[in-house]
């Protein structure tokens, strides 16, 4: 019993002094400025919130082979030489929305565990949002693998809105500032949430090899689960992979979410059909498309005619009883259906070659790439983005993942290790609301439990318990148990005195009998106890108190 008391105590402790790690520092939406203080590829971020393991130092990484991008956002300074930030419109919207007026900021991410590692933000809400950088070299899709990555992380999760970028197609028509959702791309990659709709997108753009005309083509959607990805505001990678087989791989977190072939996993597919339905052709008039006709054979009968002696008499023709409802009825009998002779099946235009058929076996050449680009609609803001890298190696992709991502996730697992339980509780509830109820009960009950065990209630107060505690109240101790048999036993030899000097006045005579019968009753009365059972009697008498939280209340006695 006194373990179950002691371990409900910590347990009830434990959750009651657990409080939620302070609240973020309230966000500034300022636009990205060549004047912002920089010292040594450093910004003064917003107070630090309270974390769980010691910041990392930031390490500038710098990749171990050639590359066509990359970017890790190291100063405020080198980000504003490179990005354009679009000044253009959005074709189709009102006015107060149309400018791509977003507000984008070079900063250390809230929570961020690694020191001066800088990240671009997407600062604001219900707006539309550009900003692009010409790659260092353009991509040819020559025959090497196309990898592109990049992190993301939701700092305030996410409601509606997109983090994916497009791959800007080469082009000398290509301006950065008036980068718009018109502009043309060769890929567009990465999270897109609404509701509840997760998307990973990875959408091509495919020159028809005779038109001319571009036609985007849509992966499969992912058959893995996406849902945290959004919500757990966490760093996380994204990976895309297009092989020179025409074989496309798409990654989170370095693992797998989706793969398939340019050629089989897109709609609409890349090479249409060799035959389509002849747009001239019409259906006969006289095409019968019903399968089954009406059963016309059965019993004859002739036909029936006006009886012309009924013609000019009123009343005319034989009285007929009037009708009830029959118990019987089955309702009005149909003949059964038999085959149509004249069906001739369901009608279809013929098929015709397709006058605009080809056959590409090579999807994987696409249209060359020259510039990074994000071009965003978003309900949500704080979305920070970082360590770019499109390349052709996989090994030199790895070695900047090495330094970058992962040991980014090394310091936020840690973290998580530190705090997992909370961690785990709060991410829960963020997805489901009404845990935070259980949570509340799991959190009272045993502070209830406790409190009834320990701090029971005193029941009702008997009279002869009021009689025996009219002088003290407290329980006794050993000391007052002791006082008491003393006083008790100088008032019994008192009395023997007073009975001894009675009997010496009452000497001979009538009535001495009697006298000495009341005085050996009296002499009963008030004989002394023996001291050790005058203690017990005590205890026997004396109402045993409730030891609970009230034990010095005296209103439990009266």
């Amino acid at each position: 019993m006194k373990m179950k008391i002691k371990l409900i105590f910590v347990l009830a402790v434990a959750l009651v002094i657990v409080t939620p790690i302070s609240t973020h520092a309230d966000d500034t939406f300022e636009n990205v400025e060549e004047d912002d203080d920089v010292e040594d590829g450093t910004v003064e971020t917003e107070e630090e919130d309270e974390i769980l393991v010691p910041k990392a130092e930031y390490q500038r990484p710098i990749p171990t082979g050639d590359t066509h991008f990359h970017e890790p956002f190291d100063t405020r300074a080198e980000f504003l030489k490179r990005w354009v930030q679009s000044q253009a419109k959005k074709d189709g919207a009102e006015d107060d929305v149309a400018k791509y007026d977003g507000i984008w900021d070079i900063n250390e991410p809230r929570d961020s565990l690694i020191r001066n590692d800088l990240g671009l933000i997407l600062k604001s809400k219900a707006k539309h949002h550009a900003i692009s950088a010409k790659l260092d070299k353009p991509f040819m899709f020559d025959g090497k693998p196309f990898i592109v990555q990049y992190e993301v992380k939701f700092e305030n999760g996410m409601d509606c809105g997109g983090a994916y970028i497009k791959l800007l197609s080469k082009s000398d028509k290509l301006n950065l500032k008036m980068l718009t959702d018109k502009t043309p791309y060769t890929i567009m990659f990465g999270p897109d949430k609404c509701g509840n709709d997760h998307k990973l997108h990875f959408i091509f753009r495919h020159k028809h090899p005779k038109t001319g005309e571009f036609e985007e083509k849509h992966a499969e959607r992912p058959t893995a689960k996406l849902e945290t990805y959004f919500t757990d505001r966490k760093t996380h990678l994204y990976t895309l992979i297009v092989n020179p087989d025409n074989s496309y791989e798409m990654k989170v977190d370095n693992t797998v979410v989706s793969s398939g072939s340019l050629l089989e996993n897109f709609s609409p597919p890349v090479n249409p059909p060799k035959e389509i339905d002849d747009p001239n052709d019409k259906k006969p008039a006289d095409w019968d498309e019903r399968e089954k006709d009406d059963e016309m054979d059965g019993e004859w009968e002739a036909p029936r005619v006006d009886n012309p002696a009924c013609k000019d008499a009123p009343g005319c023709g034989p009285w007929e009883k009037p009708s009830i409802p029959n118990p019987n009825y089955k309702g009005i009998w149909k003949p059964p259906m038999i085959d149509n002779p004249d069906y001739k099946g369901q009608w279809a235009p013929r098929r015709i070659p397709n006058p605009n058929y080809f056959e590409d076996d090579n999807p994987y050449k696409m249209t060359p790439i020259n510039a990074v680009g994000l071009e965003l609609w978003s309900m949500t803001d704080n979305i920070v983005f970082d360590n770019f890298i499109i390349a052709d190696n996989f090994s030199v992709v790895d070695d900047f993942t090495a330094i970058t991502w992962e040991m980014k996730n090394l310091q936020e697992r840690a973290a998580d290790s530190a705090g997992s339980w909370w961690h785990a509780l709060k991410s829960s509830a963020e997805e489901r609301p009404w845990l935070w109820g259980v949570y509340l009960v799991v959190l009272l009950l045993p502070v209830v439990l406790l409190s009834v065990w320990l701090c029971p209630r005193a029941g009702p107060v008997k009279p002869e318990d009021i009689d025996a505690h009219k002088k003290k109240f407290d329980d006794p101790s050993p000391d007052t148990i002791e006082e008491e048999e003393e006083e008790e036993a100088e008032e019994a030899a008192a009395k023997e005195e007073e009975v001894d000097e009675e009997k010496d006045t009452k000497a001979g005579g009538d009535g001495i009998e009697d006298d000495n019968e009341g005085a050996e009753s009296e002499e009963k009365k008030v004989m002394p106890l023996d001291p050790q059972k005058n203690q017990t009697v005590l205890e026997k008498e004396r109402p045993e108190r409730s030891r609970s939280c009230h034990n010095n209340d005296d209103s439990q006695v009266e």
